[in-house]
């Protein structure tokens, strides 16, 4: 009988033994993600990128270069648009470039340290490294972890779930949560290259101004513009002797393009909008918004305007991903740019993250 006990303790132990053999321990495979991720000397990656919050869903491709030590070159492209924004990092600071209004602002800061970003590996790797109460799950195919995010938006934000190929020991997906845990921006990686390393040229800024500087056959100049313009206005008014159509054709684009205010619905404390003043400066119509109450800021608006020439603007503070563009933050305010609307906001009162929650909850509409 004694006998008999001993050899199912043996055979017990045994199969604890082989479960725990064959599950990989939350620090072992931390220390493997931070070991691939973190410390490679460079790659590159695709992902898509899908925003649920703040109204209808928005689809973004994200092309990414990392070189170490600290040059970046991160492309957001909205799908389906001729719409991009770039971030590069090189030897002579941070730039934000946004082609199509031949704008780029420089930055001298230290980004991406302060700001975790979610399709940055190494960023990913220290948010799974720094959040003491990590939770890893393990699955057939896959580690998932839960984890804190530490990027601009964390505090209407708080929540991560990071997925993980057992195989490649890479990254798959991160779904990012508000504080009820509803999806608010998935990203999925579709490639990821390891040790890749880009030439220091490759991440200059001039690059981007030549591009869009036409020579030799291919450019024109105003006159050659104003005669094709003018020989299109010709043909049209042959074609509608009356003009009417023409005009009607004009005024409805006009409509679909016209400034419209747009106002924040984020609830902060016991503040309110007080006042609300629409002026006009040189042709251009601006709208301030201002708030009072606990948490008092303003709102200024107005439409974006393209720059004749790209040429780097200095701009204070840091750049700060708001998931739908790139803005810019300083202790005191921030700015950005939105489907054809520039805005600012400033306060001596909000937080860094309150004046996020600000900029990501602006919608086109009437304040109740």
């Amino acid at each position: 009988m004694g006998n008999r006990i001993v050899k199912w303790l043996v055979l017990l132990c045994t199969i604890l033994l082989l479960s725990a053999c064959g599950t990989d321990s939350q620090e072992k495979v931390l220390k493997k993600v931070n070991g691939k991720w973190a410390e490679t000397n460079g790659y590159e990656l695709n992902a898509t990128m899908e925003i649920k919050s703040g109204g209808d869903p928005k689809k973004y491709d994200v092309t990414v270069w990392h070189t170490k030590p600290d040059f970046y070159r991160v492309e957001v492209v909205e799908s389906g648009k001729d719409v991009s924004q770039m971030i590069v990092r090189n030897a002579d600071g941070v730039f934000v470039v946004t082609p199509t209004l031949n704008k780029m602002y420089k930055f001298q800061s230290d980004w991406p340290k302060k700001n975790s970003q979610a399709y940055l590996i190494g960023a990913l790797a220290e948010d799974l490294a720094q959040d003491k109460n990590l939770v890893m799950k393990e699955e057939d195919k896959a580690y998932i972890f839960e984890a804190a995010t530490r990027n601009s938006y964390k505090n209407s934000m708080p929540h991560q779930v990071i997925t993980v190929d057992k195989k490649t020991m890479l990254p798959t997906s991160v779904v990012i949560m508000n504080d009820v845990k509803e999806e608010q921006i998935r990203i999925t990686f579709k490639n990821i290259k390891l040790g890749v390393q880009h030439a220091a040229k490759e991440y200059a800024v001039e690059q981007f101004t030549e591009k869009d500087e036409p020579k030799g056959e291919n450019a024109t100049s105003p006159e050659k513009d104003n005669k094709e313009e003018k020989d299109k206005g010709d043909k049209e008014s042959n074609n509608n002797p009356d003009g009417n159509d023409g005009e009607q054709a004009v005024s409805a684009e006009a409509e679909n393009t016209k400034f419209q205010t747009h106002y924040p619905v984020v609830s902060l404390g016991n503040t309110k909008m007080v006042d609300e003043k629409v002026m006009q400066e040189g042709g251009m119509e601006r709208v301030i918004l201002t708030f009072d109450g606990d948490k008092p800021f303003t709102v200024m608006q107005q439409p974006v305007t393209k720059q004749t020439s790209m040429l780097p603007v200095s701009s204070p503070g840091d750049p700060v991903d708001l998931g739908f563009t790139i803005g810019a933050i300083t202790d005191t305010s921030i700015s950005w740019e939105k489907d054809g609307v520039e805005f600012f906001v400033a306060s001596s009162k909000l937080t860094r993250e309150e004046m996020v929650q600000v900029a990501t909850s602006m919608t086109i509409g009437s304040m109740k």
